[in-house]
């Protein structure tokens, strides 16, 4: 047994678990890149700034979560806690928004790190596909992404999910609202980390999930209430657009989602199988991200969804993903010549776009069979002395059991028939 553990917080992906996060991975970004979303990597670390300025000082990500330490030369940086802050950034250092085709639309795969307290469906180290459409300010495109998200879900064939929507209004109409919220929470009877952050942000009260503190919330102002007219219409418009297309959505006035640079719409894939982790993506409209962050005025939209938790919202459901055997073929070479033909036999049904594994380390023909049994393969192609001498190998079919001579000099050709 390894002296080392995988640390706090984290796990290790392998197989065959593994293949289910990949299905997962894939069934998010497919619906992406056929909507002309480009694929975008950033850097695993960014400038603590970047994060403090665009995430937010007082929310709980850069205040208690998040992994900044200083460099040898002096440079302070954090790991990724989420990824909009890095693409935007990505984006701008790039120039993307001066090609003159806006939105700039990407997708983004990756890990994210945040210091939380470990449960299930609540990790230090977790795994997020994103998407992000910056430089355009239009409901149309709230919408697509929104749709997009519900695609997505839909293809894994989860069902029991909800879409959580609200709006949080803009530079004219927040502040407003914003006083009056802070107004009502100075009435309250709050701690006094919850003290400071009303008056630093209140909206991030309302997101708080402590019993004690929602209880007092039932009489808080609602920001529909304050929504000016632009904001009330552009809301109206996401809404009426997810509706004829089909998709459904709960209003819920109460969201806020846990980061500061969002503005008008937001909102929040739930799924009611997870118990108190039950969110499982979400994003929103955050207009003004890239001038908090030194670049120029770019209205954007995006989300994150949590492949974690979409994993476990498939188990919940009970849905087992369809996923191919990782080999479709498996070579048994009995001796040293059957070693070398079924090795180059295994060699062209790779370069012929079959799955094949082979028999390593000279085991028995008995042990050989017991491993084609546990890589799940469909067929088993079988050679010794005899078989080569008559120019033919043995191909059984591992779930009939019935086995039929090739020729040698066909049995590539066979196999990628019957995997066409």
């Amino acid at each position: 047994m390894s002296t080392f553990q995988a640390p706090k917080g984290t796990y290790d992906l392998l197989p065959p678990d593994s293949a289910t996060y990949l299905a997962v991975r894939e069934a998010i970004a497919a619906p992406l890149r056929n909507s002309g979303y480009g694929y975008v990597e950033t850097p695993g670390f960014e400038n603590v700034e970047l994060f403090a300025r665009g995430v937010g000082e007082s929310t709980d990500i850069v205040t208690k979560e998040m992994y900044a330490f200083e460099t040898k030369g002096g440079d302070k940086l954090a790991l990724r806690p989420e990824g909009t802050a890095s693409v935007l950034r990505a984006a701008l250092e790039a120039n993307l928004h001066k090609s003159g085709n806006l939105p700039v639309k990407l997708w983004y795969s990756g890990s994210y790190y945040r210091y939380e307290r470990p449960q299930k469906g609540r990790y230090r180290h977790f795994s997020q596909v994103g998407a992000e459409a910056i430089g355009a300010e239009d409901p149309a495109l709230d919408a697509e992404l929104i749709i997009l998200a519900d695609q997505a879900y839909r293809s894994l064939g989860l069902s029991e999910f909800r879409i959580l929507l609200n709006s949080l209004g803009d530079k004219e109409c927040r502040p407003v609202y914003r006083d009056a919220l802070q107004g009502f929470l100075r009435g309250l009877d709050l701690d006094e980390d919850t003290r400071r952050r009303a008056e630093i942000n209140p909206l991030r009260v309302l997101d708080d999930k402590r019993a004690e503190v929602q209880k007092q919330l039932g009489g808080a102002p609602l920001l529909r209430d304050y929504l000016c007219d632009a904001c009330k219409a552009y809301h109206e418009e996401v809404r009426a657009l997810l509706t004829a297309a089909g998709v459904a959505f709960e209003d819920d006035e109460k969201l806020v989602r846990g980061l500061d640079y969002y503005t008008r719409t937001t909102f929040e894939f739930v799924h009611d199988g997870l118990g108190s982790q039950s969110a499982v993506g979400g994003g929103g409209r955050y207009d003004g991200l890239s001038e908090m962050i030194g670049g120029p005025a770019l209205p954007s939209v995006g989300w994150a969804l949590g492949v974690d938790r979409t994993v476990l919202a498939l188990e919940a459901e009970g849905i087992g993903l369809d996923l191919p055997a990782p080999t479709s073929v498996y070579a048994v070479p009995l001796g040293e010549e059957a070693r070398r033909v079924l090795f180059g036999i295994v060699t062209e049904l790779r370069r012929a776009g079959v799955a094949a594994d082979f028999s390593f380390g000279g085991r028995g023909l008995k042990g050989a069979m017991k491993n084609a049994n546990r890589s799940g393969a469909r067929y088993a192609v079988v050679a010794g002395e005899r078989d080569l001498a008559d120019g033919v190998v043995q191909l059984k079919d591992m779930e009939t059991g019935e086995q039929q001579a090739v020729a040698v000099d066909e049995i590539v050709q066979v196999l990628q028939t019957r995997y066409a």
